[in-house]
């Protein structure tokens, strides 16, 4: 591993030291990908001369913890080597981690569909309340949330959502949320106070560029209608939703939150993109799954991946057995804790499967 990693130190110079040459520095096109190129390797090159630097402190402390004479000064060095070593230790396994190969969808913006599960207005009120989770999560990051579509119900809820969140990394944090999740809670419609259970299914897609996948224009059916407002009233006297349908898979997307018929079709091709190359990601997945067991990212819809369970105050991850308490400030975005541990547990689970302990 760490040849590995003085290869990659060096290809960084080599790059940085490119920069100087008139060829290079005179052509955009090859200064951008070096500098997008050094833009990737900078985290781990850090990573790893801060590696370097511990390990030589390291080194001259145990020598001095094995030639000092003076009790006391062998003492400090004794406590010092000890803290250089669980550094050392630490920076090897983020080292590690940083080696694996990357999600190259990771830095893609992403659409995020959430539909009523089963459970009636339960359902679509959950639905409502995971959009809101979802939306301050995103404003917390400093990410732009953008409504594409929606399907409310007259008490607030959602049917179906989707929306789109950009900002840097995205879809690396955002993937581990697809799947069934599950509530557990009196339903504000229950007169006798009895707990029910609801679901809502949650689709995380990463924005495709057009030259990703190729979607043949024979293969669509575009209808044009008026958008509809809260309730069904239609808001615009000119047609400017736009519902596209892929006719191979009957893959259906509408959008009818932009103010033009042209930006609902762009908005629109653009979920079908990510629909189209999620189920070739997920085939892929299938195909892999002998040699990687694990659900953790790849989010499997078919189970329930997470509950929030009122009465008790607690949401359960079951991916990972991560349970936490605090339920309305989870709900309102605090969700950190949980995605940190799931990408944790998921390098784990990439760290066996490529033998590296």
């Amino acid at each position: 591993m760490l040849d590995k990693l003085a290869s990659i130190e060096q290809h960084y110079e080599d790059l940085h030291n490119s920069m100087a040459d008139p060829a290079v520095s005179s052509n955009p096109t090859r200064l951008r990908e070096i500098t997008r190129e050094i833009s990737g390797l900078e985290e781990i090159v850090a990573k790893y001369r801060e590696y370097k630097t511990t390990h030589d402190a390291l080194e001259k402390t145990r020598v001095i913890v094995r030639d000092e004479s003076d009790e006391e000064m062998r003492a400090l060095a004794k406590d010092e080597a000890a803290k250089l070593e669980a550094d050392e230790s630490r920076l090897l396994q983020e080292l590690r981690v940083l080696l694996l190969p990357k999600d190259s969808r990771d830095d893609k913006d992403v659409f995020v569909e959430i539909r009523a599960g089963t459970g009636g207005d339960e359902a679509a009120l959950f639905a409502a309340d995971l959009y809101r989770m979802y939306t301050r999560y995103a404003e917390d990051k400093g990410w732009k949330v953008e409504l594409v579509d929606e399907n409310r119900t007259g008490l607030k809820g959602f049917k179906e959502v989707v929306f789109e969140i950009r900002g840097r990394g995205a879809f690396s944090r955002m993937k581990y949320e697809s799947g069934v999740h599950r509530v557990q809670r009196v339903p504000v419609t229950e007169a006798q106070g009895r707990v029910h259970t609801s679901t809502a299914t949650v689709a995380v897609l990463a924005e495709v560029d057009e030259v990703e996948i190729d979607v043949k224009q024979d293969d669509l059916k575009i209808d044009i209608f008026h958008a509809s407002g809260h309730g069904g009233q239609n808001v615009q006297k000119v047609a400017t939703a736009v519902r596209i349908t892929h006719l191979p898979t009957g893959l259906v997307v509408t959008c009818q939150d932009q103010r033009s018929q042209l930006q609902n079709k762009i908005r629109a091709m653009g979920v079908l993109r990510a629909r189209l190359y999620e189920i070739e990601v997920e085939k892929r997945e299938r195909e892999q799954m002998e040699t990687r067991r694990s659900q953790v990212g790849s989010g499997e819809r078919a189970e329930k991946i997470r509950t929030y369970n009122f009465p008790q105050d607690r949401m359960t991850d079951h991916r990972i057995g991560l349970s936490l308490h605090n339920l309305p400030k989870l709900l309102d975005g605090d969700l950190d804790a949980v995605i940190d541990a799931l990408i944790s547990a998921d390098q784990s689970e990439k760290l066996k499967a490529a033998g590296v302990n």
